[in-house]
């Protein structure tokens, strides 16, 4: 039996914490910041945690 691969798009774009959380970075963080307001683009700058049923299929993926 073979086995199952890493989703290397994937990985590049999330971390799986420790504990088993999944980490992602916010959209709409490239360019055009300047028309976005001061509120908007502190969100964008942090990470985010991805819950439920998606952080699982990650997991999967991710082979974690």
């Amino acid at each position: 039996m073979p086995k199952q691969k890493t989703h290397k798009g994937l990985s590049k774009r999330v971390k799986v914490t420790g504990s088993g959380k999944v980490k992602r970075n916010r959209c709409n963080g490239s360019h055009l910041m300047s028309g976005k307001s001061a509120k908007s683009r502190r969100k964008i700058g942090g990470e985010s945690l991805v819950t439920g049923v998606r952080a699982q299929k990650i997991r999967i993926l991710l082979n974690k």
